[in-house]
């Protein structure tokens, strides 16, 4: 077993000050091992984003998602998502086998919203108090000024147009898909920042429901899944009861 005086489990205890990352310490039959929070929640198949989506949080996100595929394609992933949302290229990474369960909390804004709508239909979920936001793509764009300033090719600029119009109708259709609501209400709520409550993003169709609390049973594959909700329970009977006979 090793000491708590290690070093490396002082280290472990006193970086949380420092880093502001809690760590997990384990104790098992072969000694202690430290996790820092984030490794033991993705032992657990749980995946957090929390802030602006770009190249550099996009590679950590898909090379846990690729991880957790790898162990298990066919046992779901939870995604916790609070994001205000950054880069299109970026956020466009569903990809995976595994089932992923999304859940909003706090913010799920542009690039985030659609990570959260994409998740496994039935499972998309959303904390009472979160907010989602969606509209348009943008993209900055040089252009010519009659007085200097900003300076580029023409004919790149036009390139440059061409391709956000058709993101945004990539977009589009993406959410038109996860929604099931029409082209026309889409291109119509996207036109400008349109800010919804967990309701309004439940009856919109971006979410399959909105949790009041974390539930106690996380969603998984296993018999006890197919379990009727409707099962009566029984009180303890001072009588034996037989033993039910197991399954092979």
């Amino acid at each position: 077993m090793t000491s708590w005086n290690n070093p490396t489990l002082q280290s472990a205890r006193q970086a949380p000050k420092a880093l502001g990352i809690p760590y997990v310490i384990e104790s098992s039959a072969r000694g202690e091992r430290v996790f820092d929070i984030f490794s033991r929640l993705l032992k657990e198949r749980i995946v957090m984003l929390n802030g602006e989506v770009d190249d550099s949080v996009s590679a950590i996100i898909v090379a846990q998602l690729l991880f957790l595929e790898a162990e298990n394609p066919e046992k779901p992933i939870s995604f916790y998502i609070n994001s205000p949302g950054g880069s299109v290229t970026a956020g466009m990474m569903q990809y995976i086998q595994s089932p992923v369960a999304t859940v909003c909390m706090g913010q799920a804004c542009s690039m985030g919203s659609l990570l959260l709508t994409a998740g496994e239909p039935g499972h998309r979920s959303i904390l009472p108090n979160a907010r989602v936001m969606i509209h348009q793509p943008r993209q900055a764009i040089i252009v010519y000024t009659t007085f200097g300033g900003a300076s580029g090719q023409a004919s790149d600029i036009a390139i440059h147009a061409k391709e956000i119009l058709d993101i945004r109708e990539r977009l589009n259709q993406i959410y038109v898909h996860h929604t099931h609501q029409s082209l026309d209400v889409i291109v119509n709520r996207m036109e400008r920042d349109h800010f919804m409550s967990a309701e309004q993003a439940l009856t919109f169709g971006l979410v399959d429901k909105v949790l009041e609390k974390r539930p106690f049973i996380s969603i998984t594959n296993t018999a006890e899944s197919s379990t009727p909700n409707n099962s009566k329970k029984t009180e303890p009977s001072s009588t034996p009861q037989p033993e039910p006979a197991r399954k092979p």
